[in-house]
């Protein structure tokens, strides 16, 4: 159960990246320019085939060989940063799994868990102080033809493009690893799995989900409040060694025993 407990957060973690604010918003744009070609020849052949008069002529319609050429590219682009936490898993897995002792795991408990802490006040006080709120976006992504390749190599790109609001909830991931070195592996690849099935159905149902995002941005300002608090709490229970608190917690003790 203590090895259930820390993967479940992980992949928690994962969807938590998801559906934070500088992420969730931008998913539909960047998926369609990851799939670029296919859209602009949805749009060529609705311009060759509608009636320009009709009043939804504007309207693309998303073809069925459209709709799998974005899910094709989101596969590639989640085996893209699924790769990179793979590897740094293996490395963590490798590494501090081999040469520390148990003397020094309750050390790392202490170190992670006031990582975990710092980074969950980070969140909510980047709600007040602007300065630490700072995104960097591709205001201008290159132009070329999109391919399979292309979603991989953005996929991985986006395993080290951290922001501030997707950043904290990753270092918590990277910190929950290291004070349970022997699991790092199955964390990274829990926290790949919860980031990376939400994209997969994005991708698989492309226009439900484009209107369920709009619907949902709205709610976007309370994340950093409530990701933050959740940081904080966890972080404490690593610090003290209590995270198997959390079973006690009714309807988290059943989603953690699923």
């Amino acid at each position: 159960m203590e090895l259930e407990i820390p993967i479940f957060l992980s992949a928690l973690a994962g969807l938590g990246s998801f559906l934070s604010p500088c992420i969730l918003p931008i998913i539909p744009g960047f998926l369609s320019y990851l799939s670029s070609s296919s859209i602009k020849e949805a749009s060529r052949e609705r311009d060759e085939g509608n009636d320009q008069s009709h009043p939804n002529s504007s309207v693309i319609l998303i073809t069925r060989k459209v709709k799998i050429n974005i899910f094709i590219n989101t596969i590639y682009f989640v085996l893209g940063f699924s790769l990179i936490f793979a590897v740094l898993g293996v490395i963590l897995n490798g590494v501090l799994a081999t040469s520390i002792g148990n003397s020094f795991q309750q050390s790392l408990s202490y170190i992670g868990g006031t990582v975990i802490t710092a980074f969950g006040v980070y969140l909510i006080l980047s709600l007040k102080i602007g300065q630490l709120n700072i995104e960097k976006k591709f205001t201008k992504l290159p132009k070329f033809k999109t391919s399979y390749i292309t979603s991989f190599v953005f996929g991985v790109a986006f395993a080290a493009g951290w922001t501030p609001c997707v950043g904290p909830i990753l270092g918590s991931t990277f910190a929950l690893a290291v004070t349970n070195p022997g699991t790092a592996y199955n964390l990274l690849l829990a926290y790949s799995l919860g980031l990376g099935i939400p994209f997969l159905i994005t991708g698989a149902f492309f226009s439900q989900a484009t209107s369920l995002i709009k619907k949902m941005t709205k709610y976007l300002k309370y994340f950093n409040l409530a990701m933050g608090a959740i940081l904080i709490i966890i972080g404490i229970l690593i610090f003290f060694n209590q995270l198997t608190l959390l079973i006690s917690i009714p309807f988290l003790g059943q989603l953690i025993n699923i």
